[in-house]
């Protein structure tokens, strides 16, 4: 492996609550000169507009809803109360704006893209700006900002919303580093997950993820993480970190990927049969069973947080052979606990069993 351009090593600064100017002022009536900002408040006219949103991160899991805090007051307060305009959207990575999710000016809303029909403003009782959002999917973790406009005054706040999950580098049958940035989205999606971002491949680098080759993530750049430093992982001169070969071409260049999978609702368990099967009798085995045969995604999230512990190789999906370890032991593989690999065997041979998923 050629050596990386970085080496991170420090987790993203929390960014909750701190004051942003979008460089965007809408005018429903007309008023004096803006005279400042503060920690998600502004002064305007001896009357401060103040934005409230939690500093913690909320978790969830996927298939849930969920309520992101937002409210707003006036100091002191006004009466009657002013109409205000309120809009949230999703940040990418760098803190950008990169999906509008919900405008709505008095009673009226409109969400957008992925998030219409999914995404509605509570609005009552007043000074409530909370976003409420059905049917989490894995692509909805992350950052938003909840930003309040009153006439030329305009203060936001940040919300932090992850979906429990887990990441797992992924290389397909044909070996490694054959994916460009859109064929790991799509073989991501495949095993039922999402491409990960960076602030998910650092969190799982901290529980001790340890992975020589490099992949992408969700910015299009691609890294690799580092626990032990060793002499074919960029050498023994760099300390431990999520080492970054910056961004890359999303088309020409190829690598692996990092996958984030959510936690399940459904279960993913062995199916023990008298004897082994192919890939083909695997999948149906499965149907015959109720369910229908895991995908590898399923598999590491059944393994990180339902404890799922087997030692026997099972077919998946894609055509791999896996298995989890919850409790390392003799003649289970290496010592740690994960989930381990037999590659891409003939898809004709009878050497493993099935894992299964069953939805709820």
């Amino acid at each position: 492996m050629s050596p990386p351009l970085l080496v991170l090593l420090l987790a993203l600064p929390c960014a909750a609550g701190l004051p942003f100017y979008n460089g965007f002022y809408y005018s429903s009536r007309p008023h004096g000169p803006h005279r400042g900002h503060g920690h998600g408040q502004g002064l305007f006219n001896g009357v401060k507009l103040v934005v409230e949103t939690p500093e913690e991160t909320l978790f969830t899991h996927r298939g849930a809803d969920a309520t992101l805090p937002c409210r707003y007051h006036h100091e002191p307060a006004l009466a009657p109360p002013t109409p205000v305009r309120i809009k949230w959207w999703k940040l990418s990575e760098n803190g950008a704006p990169e999906h509008d999710v919900l405008v709505a000016i008095g009673p009226r809303h409109r969400s957008f893209g992925p998030y219409r029909g999914r995404a509605h403003l509570r609005q009552e009782p007043a000074g409530e700006a909370s976003l409420q959002i059905r049917g989490l999917r894995p692509e909805d973790s992350g950052r938003y900002r909840c930003e309040v406009i009153d006439g030329l005054e305009d203060e936001s706040g940040l919300v932090e919303l992850e979906l429990r999950g887990v990441v797992f580098p992924y290389q397909p049958r044909e070996g490694r580093y054959q994916l460009n940035f859109y064929e790991a989205q799509r073989a991501c999606e495949e095993q039922d997950a999402v491409v990960a971002s960076f602030e998910q491949l650092f969190r799982a680098w901290e529980e001790g993820l340890d992975w020589c080759n490099a992949g992408w993530l969700q910015d299009a750049t691609v890294q690799y993480p580092i626990t032990l430093p060793r002499r074919p992982c960029g050498g023994l001169g760099l300390a431990p970190g999520v080492r970054s070969y910056g961004p890359r071409h999303r088309r020409r260049h190829r690598y692996d990927v990092f996958c984030f999978a959510p936690a399940l609702k459904g279960q993913v368990y062995y199916l023990a049969l008298p004897a082994e099967l192919t890939l083909p009798e695997a999948k149906q085995a499965c149907e015959e069973d109720g369910a229908r045969i895991a995908t590898v995604g399923q598999l590491f999230a059944a393994w990180k947080f339902r404890g799922l512990d087997r030692c026997d190789a099972g077919w998946l999906a894609d055509g791999s052979a896996r298995y989890p370890v919850a409790h390392p032991r003799p003649n289970c593989g290496p010592p740690e606990p994960g989930v381990r690999s037999f590659g891409f065997p003939d898809p004709l041979s009878r050497q493993h069993g099935a894992y299964c998923y069953r939805p709820r």
